[in-house]
């Protein structure tokens, strides 16, 4: 079934005339980004040329799609903003706040246990406003939306970075925070600078144990964790061409490990392929009409270095497959090079667990593609060395793998097969032993790897794989086990080896589900009341924020992150999920993951007003109780992975008015311009090192607050002496007046009003 298919058929239809008009203007021919771009523009057919990196623009996506985890207060700040149903087609997926324990049945019933009032919440507030609701169990949203709702040519935005994954059918989808979201649900238009273009040229074919994984694996080595902000990064070529488009998903899933906007591929036979089997004929029939449109033109991808910003080439003939990690997913490793590597670093050869899944690799195909590395350990009398977890994708996926005996195969190697859901890759594991905080690897096909990221001990070094290397790896229990040239041992003492693992692109019997898990809203949802408990732990009705207004003073330091500061070191995950609904509670998790340059510890921060050392969040809120402001302090890439809004929000709550840093990672930047808070950057980088434990500073011209104006910052040091320093920001007019106005939520509201 296809959904929302006459928007789909309005976006077709309109595509071919603006188009061609954004060439006109544009005076060259375009890639497929600028294609859907032009095509979603505000304001109609385009009028002018965009200047990638620079030019702020509004455009109108065609959806929005929301896990359960940042839902809560992406529709808590929804229902402030005084509308009757949402403006564009949504859905919310419940995949974050199921952990990952026993197997799936009871783990599934122990998330409905504890989470019920969260989930009913969710499921109340999408009937009320018109809003597709997705079951616990139902799936990851990633997956979901990939097999449901993602179409070529089309736009989306998502409460979740790795959004970006409907890129596999050619979307240019992209990871927001919630106040993005409530703008497009309210019928505003949703602001995107501009992007930079990567044009990522695939040549040759993958074969043997090389996987789409290990292409986007190879491209972060490349990049790095920021290379790709700013811009969408495209895939082309003949490589291209010859993968699945769930391939192409996990490739445009990892994109948000290199910074970038989004990735995308052009609409091709696997697409439709994809499509057709996924009951979305009708979608292929009209993507068919206008094809040429939903691909970059000829001219683009016969001469990409005259119309990309900067253009890579892989030869996926040649390419090796990678362990990305630890700690961090762009520290890339070749097979067959990691033992000397990991003696150097001291990385634990042993390995623990191996955990197939997540968003980014778990679907049919994936599955398959392990499960023939799996029969063969059982056929060869091998025994997995390491433990084995699975999480399927979606109800459709699992019920499909379990139909054509993909699951039996794990459970004779006595894998556990999660919920379909987030788990591990998210934190939601409660792995036995854990706690101890061993010194271990483990090996996971997911996209992120930081340290304490997926069982919250800083000692597990994880490293990211393909899920057919994953499997390979632990069955052999040695993070340098190389398939291609390594033999094992059996258990009746013989050598053997694994052969290259074959799978299927798509299932042979075609996809089968009893139950997707999915309620659609009531037509009128006027009569649904949603009740929120005011002595909810997990809940809590918000507040609009106050304008923190243009004189501040006398603001404290309230840390200086040191090193990689990423979403997880600001807001964790796991435990503290319970908490996203609940900004006061959820605060309390606030920056206690990042290192203070002074000390080199976390959580542990000088409380200026009494000279003892505390917790960051118990520091802020003493600031915020004496009407001080305080301020953050930190290095590059500043927010880095996850779009958690709370990771905005909790500092704002906290009393925080500015975070000055290096440089941002783009979602944590305009998160924090959306709550009305200042996200500045040192004009001069050296500036960082001024910063000292004691400081309290003063804006001096805050009041002349302006697009493309420098701010002042007046830095008083303890013993008196003072240092004035330059701040650059990327504030046009509009994000000043949500800082002007307290928030983006509270200007929809007054917008409203008027």
């Amino acid at each position: 079934m296809a959904f929302d298919i006459e928007i789909i058929k309005e976006v077709y239809n309109r595509m071919a005339d603006r188009v061609d008009a954004a060439k006109a203007v544009v005076g060259k021919p375009l890639t497929l980004a600028e294609k859907i771009l032009y095509n979603h523009l505000w304001d109609g057919k385009a009028k002018t040329a965009f200047v990638r990196g620079k030019d702020y623009v509004d455009f109108a996506p065609d959806r929005i799609a929301c896990q359960d985890a940042t839902a809560q207060m992406a529709l808590l700040q929804f229902m402030q903003a005084g509308k009757s149903k949402v403006a564009v087609p949504t859905t919310v997926h419940c995949d974050h706040l199921i952990q990952a324990k026993i197997g799936a049945d009871k783990d599934l019933q122990n998330a409905l246990n504890n989470s019920s009032e969260v989930f009913n919440f969710l499921a109340s507030v999408s009937n009320k406003y018109g809003i597709g609701f997705w079951k616990p169990g139902a799936g990851i949203i990633h997956q979901v939306v990939l097999e449901n709702y993602a179409f070529p040519g089309g736009m989306m935005i998502g409460t979740d970075s790795h959004t970006v994954n409907a890129g596999g059918l050619g979307m240019v989808a992209i990871g927001v925070g919630g106040a993005d979201a409530v703008d497009v649900m309210a019928g505003m238009p949703w602001e995107l600078k501009f992007p930079k273009l990567i044009g990522v040229k695939l040549t040759g074919k993958l074969s043997g144990w090389t996987a789409p994984k290990d292409v986007i694996l190879k491209v972060a080595d490349i990049l790095t964790v920021k290379g790709g902000t700013g811009a969408i990064v495209e895939y082309f070529g003949e490589g291209a061409k010859s993968m699945s488009a769930t391939g192409k998903g996990t490739i445009c899933n990892m994109g948000a490990e290199i910074g970038a906007t989004t990735s995308t591929f052009g609409y091709d036979e696997s697409m439709e392929r994809y499509l057709r089997a996924t009951g979305r004929n009708e979608v292929a029939e009209e993507a068919n009409k206008i094809a040429s449109y939903l691909t970059g033109d000829d001219e683009v991808y016969a001469n990409p270095e005259k119309y990309f910003d900067q253009v890579i080439e892989i030869n996926l003939s040649e390419l090796k497959p990678h362990l990305n990690g630890p700690f961090t997913p762009d520290l890339a490793t070749p097979v067959g090079e990691m033992t000397e590597k990991a003696t150097k670093n001291d990385w634990p050869l042993k390995v623990e667990w191996g955990l197939i899944g997540s968003c980014t690799n778990s679907s049919y195909e994936d599955l398959s593609r392990a499960a023939s590395v799996a029969k063969q350990a059982v056929d060869k009398k091998l025994t997995a060395k390491a433990e084995f977890g699975i999480n399927p994708g979606s109800e459709q996926v699992r019920y499909t793998a379990e139909r054509d005996g993909l699951l039996e195969i794990f459970e004779d190697l006595d894998a556990k097969i999660f919920t379909n859901a987030c788990g591990p890759c998210i934190g939601q594991w409660a792995r036995e032993g854990a706690d101890k905080q061993e010194k271990n690897t483990i090996i996971h096909s997911f996209n992120r790897n930081f340290s304490k990221r997926a069982d919250g001990n800083p000692n597990t070094h994880a490293f990211v794989a393909s899920p057919e290397m994953v499997a390979a790896i632990a069955i052999a229990g040695r993070l340098d086990f190389n398939p291609i040239t390594d033999k094992l041992i059996n258990e009746n003492g013989e050598e053997v080896m694994l052969e290259e693992p074959t799978g299927f692109e798509l299932p042979p019997k075609g996809f089968d589900v009893e139950d997707a898990g999915y309620d659609a809203p009531v037509e009128d949802g006027s009569g649904v009341e949603v009740i929120v408990s005011p002595e909810s732990e997990r809940l809590q009705l918000l507040t609009p924020f106050t304008p923190i207004g243009n004189e501040i003073k006398g603001a404290k330091l309230l840390i200086k992150a040191y090193g990689k500061c990423t979403t997880d070191h600001i807001s964790m995950a796991g435990p503290w999920l319970r908490f996203r609904g609940h900004l006061d509670n959820i605060s309390n998790n606030c920056l206690i993951g990042a290192v203070n340059a002074f000390g080199k510890e976390t959580n542990k921060v000088k409380n200026q007003l009494t000279g003892e050392f505390g917790a960051v969040p118990d520091t802020a809120r003493a600031y915020k109780a004496a009407g001080i402001y305080s301020i953050v302090v930190g290095d590059h890439n500043y927010g880095e992975g996850s779009s958690r809004e709370h990771a905005a929000m909790e500092p704002r709550h906290l009393g925080v008015a500015a975070v000055i840093v290096k440089s941002f990672a783009r979602i944590h930047e305009t998160n924090l311009k959306k709550q009305g808070m200042l996200g500045l950057t040192f004009a001069n980088e050296a500036d960082y090192d001024l910063i000292l434990e004691d400081d309290t500073f003063n804006f001096l011209d805050l009041n002349e607050f302006a697009p493309g104006k420098q701010l002042t910052l007046e830095i008083v040091h303890a013993d008196g002496s003072k240092d004035i320093i330059k701040l650059n920001h990327t504030y046009n007019q509009s994000q000043i007046d949500w800082f002007n106005e307290g928030s983006a939520l509270n200007l929809i509201k007054k917008e409203n009003v008027s």
